[in-house]
C-alpha cells in the first residue's frame, strides 16, 4: 500500500480523499493556489505545496507542477478527484511515465471513453444500448418515413445545423414524419443555409440514470447499483438519489450488466460511471462514461456501505476487489443536495465572499466502512469564516442523508436543510427546500425537464409555500417572548419601570403587495417553564419548547410534541427591530409589538425606497472584465453594457431600456460587490 499520496484537487473532494487516506494510514499532500492558501484541504493534509496563481489554468490545471510536487514530497500516487485534470488522458499517461501511480483508470481507458463518437462505437461493439438513429443526410420525405418506421416512433427529426429550437420536429407517425421532414428541411435552409436533416429515436420523458462501476487490474468488474440524477438545472445536477424511484429490478440488472460489459471492453480499472438516458417505458440508452469519481458518489456509499475512495486507492495499489457482484448491498435510501453559492432569487447568479457564519447540521452518519447507520453526512471544503473565491465552481458543500426509505430520506433532508446555517453569501437552500416539497418530486414523478417545466420563469419566494404559515408567526412570537423573559431578569432595573414580559402581542409582517399584515397572538408560559410556551394564532394553537441558547441562529425544539429545526435572527434584515425566521425554505421578517405599539405603527408614514433605475449595478460579486460603453454614448434596450466574471462563468449585463450613458463608476479589472454601481445614465 502507498505510504503517501498527493491530491491534485481542491475543495470538498480534496477533503474527502484526505479523510479516507488518513483512515487507511496514508500520508497526504495537498496542492493549492494563491486563492486557497488558507483553504480547509490545505489545513487537513500532512503537507501542502503551492502550485500557482488563483485562476485554475495557472494552478490546478498545471500538470507539470503537480508532477513536480509529487517528486518534491515523495508522493507515490496521485488522486485527481473530479474536474480539473481528472479525465485528462495526457495527464494520466504522463503521471504513469514518471513512475507515479494514477489513482484512476489507465490513460487508454480515459481516451477510449473521452471521445463521444468513439465511445458510442465501442458501446455498440460491447452490445450496450445506444440511441437508434440515422446519421447520414436524408434526401427525401419518403426515405425519412422509411427510416422513422425502422427506428420506431416517436422519432426526432433535426437539422444538422439546427439550434434555438429551429429545424427540429418530433414525429409520432408516418404523416408527422413526412410533414416534419419537409418543414425541418425548409426551416434549416432558410435559417442556416444548410438543409441536411437527420433522424434519431426520441426518448419520451427522459430520465438521467447512471450506474456506478468498479474494476480492478485482475479484470474483475462489478456494478454498485444506480443513481437517479434527473433533477437538473441547465444540465447541472441539483439533487441525486440512490436507488432510483423509477426503474424496476429487471431494468436495474440490465443496465448494470451492460455497464460492466462496457467497462470490461475498455479494460477499466478504478471507479467509474456509465450514464444512461432512460425513457418513460424504461428503455435505456448509453450517453457517456465518466472515467472518474462522481460528485454524487456518497449516495452510492450510503446504500452499499462501501467507501469508493478506498476502493480506488486499493485497486490502484494492485489489490483485487474485495467483493463479488452477489455481495453488493442495497440498503435504505440516500439523497444528496448540492449546496451552491448562488442566489436563487436573482436567477441563480454566483455569490462569492466570506462565510460570516457556516454551521452545517450535525453529522450523525458513521463512516461507511465502520457501521451502516442512517443519518446525516456533510462533505465540504469550507469552514466558518472562510472565503468562497470567485475563481472556482460554486459548491459550498454536499448534504447527504440516508433513511430507511425514500419518504424517510426526504423528511430527513428537509430537516437537515432547516438546520444548515450559511451567512455572508447566498445559497440555493430555499430552492432545494422547494424541490423536496414539490408533490411531483415526493411521488417520484419527474424527468430531466422537471425544473424547466416548473421553474422556467425563475424562482421566487412564492414558490416555497409553507404548509402551516401560522407556525412561522408562532415561532416569531415564541422567540420574542423568550428575549423579553431574559431581559426582565436583568438586575438593576428601576422599580416600577422594569421590562414586563407580557402575553398579548401583534406580529407585524410584510405582505405580498408591500402592505403590513397585523396578526394578534397570545403567548403564555407552558407548565411554568420559560423555555416552553403556549401560543395562539387565530384558531391555531401551538405548544413550543426549546432549550437552545438565545442568540444562536439555529433553534431546535418541539412543536406540539413534534421535533422541529428553524433559523431565527434578530436585526438580520433591513429592519433592526425585526426577527427573521426561516423554516422549510420559507422566510418571514416580522416585528413583535404590543397592541398599543401596533396601533401606533399603522400611523407611521411610508418611506419609499430610492429610485435606482438610472444606475447599472452589479447583480453579483465578481471581476469586471469589460465595460462596453463610454460616457455620452446612446444605448438601446438589449445592448451590452458590461461583462462580469464569477465562478468560471462570464455574465453579460444588458441595458434594460434606451438611454444615454453618464458617469462610469467602476473600471475593468475591478472586483465588484453585490449592488455596486458600475455606471449611471443621464
Amino acid at each position: 500500500m502507498f505510504k503517501k499520496i498527493l491530491i491534485a484537487n481542491r475543495g470538498e473532494i480534496a477533503c474527502r480523499v484526505i479523510k479516507t487516506a488518513k483512515k487507511m494510514g496514508i500520508l497526504t499532500v495537498a496542492v493549492y493556489s494563491d486563492a486557497d492558501k488558507d483553504a480547509r484541504h490545505v489545513e487537513l493534509a500532512d503537507e501542502a505545496v503551492h502550485i500557482g496563481a488563483a485562476p485554475s489554468r495557472d494552478s490546478y490545471l498545471q500538470a507539470d507542477r503537480i508532477i513536480a510536487a509529487c517528486k518534491q514530497t515523495g508522493a507515490e500516487a496521485v488522486h485527481p478527484g473530479y474536474g480539473f485534470l481528472s479525465e485528462n488522458e495526457a495527464f494520466a499517461r504522463k503521471v504513469e511515465e514518471e513512475g507515479i501511480v494514477f489513482i484512476g483508470p489507465k490513460h487508454y481507458s480515459i481516451a477510449a471513453m473521452g471521445d463521444k463518437i468513439a465511445s458510442k462505437k465501442l458501446a455498440n461493439e460491447a452490445k450496450v444500448n445506444t440511441i437508434p438513429g440515422w446519421n447520414d443526410a436524408i434526401e427525401t420525405a419518403e426515405r425519412a418515413v422509411e427510416i422513422a418506421k425502422d427506428i420506431g416512433y416517436p422519432v426526432m427529426i433535426k437539422a444538422s445545423a439546427g439550434g434555438g429550437g429551429k429545424g427540429l420536429r418530433v414525429a409520432h407517425d408516418d404523416k408527422e414524419a413526412f410533414e416534419g421532414f419537409t418543414a425541418c428541411r425548409n426551416e434549416a435552409r432558410n435559417s442556416f443555409g444548410d438543409d441536411r436533416v437527420f433522424i434519431e429515436k426520441f426518448v419520451v420523458e427522459p430520465r438521467h440514470i447512471e450506474i456506478q462501476v468498479v474494476g480492478d487490474s485482475q479484470g474483475n468488474v462489478i456494478y454498485l447499483n444506480e443513481r437517479e440524477c434527473s433533477i437538473q438545472r441547465r444540465h447541472q445536477k441539483v439533487i441525486e438519489e440512490a436507488p432510483s424511484p423509477f426503474i424496476s429490478e429487471a431494468t436495474r440488472r440490465a443496465m448494470g450488466e451492460q455497464a460492466v460489459q462496457l467497462a470490461k471492453a475498455v479494460k477499466y480499472q478504478s471507479a467509474g460511471t456509465v450514464e444512461f438516458v432512460v425513457g418513460k417505458d424504461q428503455s435505456f440508452y448509453f450517453l457517456e462514461m465518466n472515467t472518474r469519481l462522481q460528485v454524487e458518489h456518497p449516495v452510492t456509499e450510503c446504500i452499499t456501505g462501501l467507501d469508493l475512495v478506498e476502493l480506488m486507492i486499493r485497486v490502484a495499489a494492485g489489490e483485487q476487489l474485495p467483493l463479488k457482484q452477489a455481495d453488493v448491498k442495497r440498503e435504505g435510501w440516500a439523497i444528496e443536495c448540492r449546496i451552491n453559492a448562488e442566489d436563487p432569487f436573482r436567477s441563480f447568479l454566483p455569490s462569492t465572499g466570506r462565510l460570516t457564519r457556516f454551521q452545517p447540521p450535525k453529522e450523525t452518519m458513521f463512516s461507511a466502512d465502520t457501521e451502516h447507520l442512517y443519518g446525516v453526512r456533510v462533505d465540504t471544503g469550507v469552514y466558518d469564516g472562510g472565503e468562497i473565491p470567485m475563481f472556482y465552481d460554486s459548491m459550498i458543500a454536499k448534504l447527504i442523508v440516508h433513511g430507511r426509505d425514500r419518504a424517510h430520506a426526504i423528511a430527513m433532508m428537509r430537516e437537515a436543510l432547516n438546520g444548515f446555517v450559511i451567512r455572508g453569501v447566498s445559497s440555493n437552500i430555499p430552492f432545494q427546500a422547494a424541490l423536496l416539497a414539490h408533490p411531483k418530486f415526493v411521488t417520484g414523478d419527474f424527468n430531466t425537464g422537471f425544473i424547466a417545466e416548473h421553474y422556467g420563469r425563475g424562482f421566487r419566494a412564492e414558490d416555497v409555500p409553507h404548509d402551516d404559515p401560522d407556525l412561522l408567526v408562532a415561532l416569531v412570537a415564541y422567540m420574542h417572548r423568550r428575549y423579553r423573559a431574559r431581559a426582565s431578569g436583568i438586575s438593576g432595573q428601576l422599580n416600577g419601570h422594569g421590562v414586563k414580559v407580557g402575553e398579548q402581542f401583534v406580529v407585524v409582517t410584510l405582505g405580498v403587495g408591500g402592505e403590513h399584515v397585523h396578526t394578534p397572538v397570545s403567548v403564555t408560559d407552558f407548565k411554568g417553564n420559560s423555555g416552553a410556551s403556549a401560543i395562539r394564532v387565530g384558531a391555531n394553537s401551538y405548544q413550543i419548547s426549546s432549550n437552545g441558547q438565545l442568540g444562536s441562529v439555529r433553534v431546535e425544539g418541539f412543536v406540539n410534541d413534534k421535533p422541529f429545526t428553524a433559523q431565527v435572527e434578530r436585526g438580520a434584515g433591513k429592519n433592526p427591530l425585526a426577527l427573521r425566521v426561516s423554516h422549510n425554505g420559507t422566510q418571514i421578517e416580522a416585528m413583535v409589538l404590543s397592541p398599543l405599539g401596533a396601533r401606533l405603527q399603522k400611523l407611521m408614514p411610508y418611506k419609499a425606497p430610492p429610485d435606482m433605475s438610472k444606475f447599472l449595478m452589479s447583480p453579483m460579486p465578481g471581476l469586471l472584465v469589460e465595460v462596453a460603453v463610454q460616457p455620452g454614448q446612446q444605448v438601446q434596450a438589449g445592448e451590452k453594457l458590461a461583462v462580469i466574471e464569477a465562478m468560471k462563468m462570464e455574465n453579460v449585463l444588458f441595458a434594460a431600456h434606451d438611454g444615454v450613458v453618464g458617469k462610469i463608476s467602476a473600471g475593468k479589472g475591478e472586483s465588484l460587490a453585490v449592488d455596486q454601481i458600475i455606471l449611471e445614465f443621464v
